[in-house]
């Protein structure tokens, strides 16, 4: 069975099981996956459920498609990702947003949480992606090309979409709080960095570090999605200060920064 079958009959068992035509589909990392359970008349469909889809096996992720209506929009949330350290292939881990992206989805809004590598963050600031650093050695498009889906040789100059990163900026400002903005480098895993890499990863034009996101953002790229990307700063990952680091640690600071992370969303989802 070739993949572009199994990604049409994943999003076909789902239209099964709701007739709700998304618009908008979002990723939730560590600690995030809360929003899931303001979306309202949701359909929740366990990722063991869905033909040929990949299963998070990360503490903090639930693992689930939540569907329904939030702030006025219909959405499709990944209550809990898939990370390619967890064994799967990049062609595996962003097979959600191939499927999501032919339940309907024009927009995609992916999160993450990510150490800070500028010393002008401080851990529980936001940053919203503009560009992205790809360490992670490989690359999900690589394999058979899909035609149907998008080009072989796509664009990656506006992978962010600019008018996404405005709007955002433009909610946090309503909601009296500052939010951050730079290149999120994204990396493997699952090992944390070594003080060097982090300081050339620093030199490089990283401002952030993490192991998710870049993967699926090449995908909603070359699909024509208009991406937004915003990471939570749960550490400071400054190599010359480095201090040791827990995924407990990382879960906290997500978790004491989820009310303001849950109202820059709503508010971008509100106005898209």
């Amino acid at each position: 069975m070739d993949s572009w079958k199994q990604i049409k009959d994943a999003a076909e068992a789902i239209k099964r099981k709701s007739d709700i035509k998304p618009l908008i589909g979002l990723i939730l990392g560590s600690g995030l996956g809360d929003l899931a359970d303001q979306i309202q008349n949701s359909t929740k469909i366990t990722y063991d459920q869905i033909p040929h889809f990949p299963v998070s096996t990360v503490e903090g992720h639930t693992g689930q498609l939540v569907i329904g209506e939030l702030e006025g929009k219909t959405v499709v949330a990944m209550q809990g990702r898939i990370h390619f350290y967890e064994g799967y292939t990049q062609q595996q881990v962003v097979f959600p947003v191939f499927v999501m992206k032919l339940l309907g989805i024009e927009n995609l809004i992916v999160t993450n949480a990510a150490g800070g590598m500028n010393a002008d963050f401080q851990a529980g600031d936001l940053m919203v992606i503009t560009d992205h650093l790809n360490m992670t050695g490989s690359n999900p498009l690589i394999g058979k090309h899909i035609s149907d889906l998008g080009p072989r040789f796509p664009d990656m100059s506006s992978a962010y979409t600019p008018k996404l990163i405005s709007l955002a900026e433009k909610v946090a400002k309503q909601h009296d709080f500052s939010i951050q903005k730079g290149v999120y480098a994204g990396i493997s895993g699952p090992a944390y960095m070594t003080p060097a890499e982090l300081i050339m990863l620093r030199n490089l034009g990283g401002d952030a570090v993490g192991m998710s996101t870049v993967p699926e953002v090449i995908a909603g790229s070359f699909l024509g999605l208009d991406v937004l990307g915003i990471s939570c700063i749960t550490d400071m990952a400054i190599g010359e200060e480095l201090e040791p680091l827990s995924h407990e640690q990382v879960m906290e600071t997500a978790n004491r920064t989820k009310p303001k992370f849950i109202q820059l969303v709503k508010g971008i989802i509100s106005e898209v």
